[in-house]
């Protein structure tokens, strides 16, 4: 019987119009042997929310620019909970100061990533959170 592939959100909330860091790791975790659905560009938190019920994702990767991300990333986190998605993983990638990772880890992120970041790590970083995941 064939695995089951890791289905992963990758959105762009906000009004963030730089969508090249989603693209990428959107690539990598496909050439990963992931299944990943992107939202596009300006993405509200209840649009991804309704998006990751609808594709039944256990990975919600948010990519964030724009500074806006201390309001956005708990947003989003309480939507999912919202739709009854409390299992889901979320993982934020982009441009986050260093002080303000502690808090977006206190709301529930499983990891956050800066430029940079090799694409394999998070590729085995899912991996390693949906392992100690019921399915």
């Amino acid at each position: 019987m064939a695995e089951r592939k890791i289905r992963v959100l990758i959105a762009k909330p906000g009004l963030d119009g730089h969508d090249r860091g989603a693209k990428v790791i959107a690539r990598a975790l496909r050439d990963a042997g992931m299944e990943v659905i992107y939202t596009g560009l300006r993405q509200t938190p209840e649009m991804i929310a309704e998006a990751a019920l609808q594709e039944d994702v256990k990975i919600v990767g948010l990519s964030i620019l724009s500074g806006a991300h201390n309001a956005l990333v708990p947003a989003v986190i309480d939507k999912l909970a919202e739709a009854g998605l409390d299992d889901v993983k979320v993982f934020v990638g982009g441009i986050i100061p260093e002080n303000d990772i502690p808090g977006l880890m206190a709301h529930g992120v499983y990891a956050v990533y800066g430029p940079g970041t090799d694409t394999t790590k998070v590729a085995e970083d899912i991996k390693t959170a949906l392992q100690t995941q019921p399915d």
